[in-house]
C-alpha cells in the first residue's frame, strides 16, 4: 500500500516552468515501486506524460513532452519530481500522480494501482 500526494500545481505564462512533486507514503521500500505521472484535461481521456523505474535509471515520455519535461525521483526521501519547461496552453490539465509494483506498459492508466489527488497546472498564452 502507498499513499501519493501532488504538489506544485499552479498557473504559469506560455514558455514557463513548473516543478511538480509527488509525495509517498508506503510500507513497503519506495524503490518497490514504478511511478509516472498522468494527466487530464477536461473533456478529455487522461493521458500517460512520464514514468521512472524502480531505481530512476531507465525514464519514458510522452512525445508531446519530451525535451520539455524531467522525470526524476529521490528514493531516500521518497519523492518523485516532474520538472516541466517550456509550457504551452495544451498542457494544461490536471497532472496526477500514479505508482505500481510491476515493471512494463508504462503507458497504461490502467495498470496502476496506486493514485494521488491531482494537482491543476493551467498555462495560458
Amino acid at each position: 500500500q502507498v499513499r501519493l500526494v501532488e504538489s506544485g500545481g499552479g498557473s504559469v505564462l506560455a514558455g514557463g516552468s513548473l516543478t511538480l512533486v509527488c509525495a509517498a507514503a508506503s510500507g513497503r521500500a519506495f524503490n518497490s515501486y514504478v511511478v509516472a505521472w498522468f494527466r487530464q484535461a477536461p473533456g478529455k481521456e487522461r493521458e500517460f506524460v512520464a514514468a521512472i523505474d524502480w531505481s530512476g535509471g531507465e525514464t519514458y515520455y510522452a512525445d508531446s513532452v519530451k525535451g520539455r519535461f524531467t522525470i526524476s525521483r529521490d528514493n531516500g526521501k521518497n519523492l518523485v519530481y516532474l520538472e516541466m519547461n517550456g509550457l504551452k496552453p495544451e498542457d494544461t490539465a490536471v497532472y496526477y500522480c500514479a505508482a505500481k509494483e510491476m515493471e512494463g506498459e508504462y503507458i497504461y492508466y490502467g495498470t496502476y494501482v496506486y493514485w494521488g489527488q491531482g494537482t491543476q497546472v493551467t498555462v495560458s498564452s
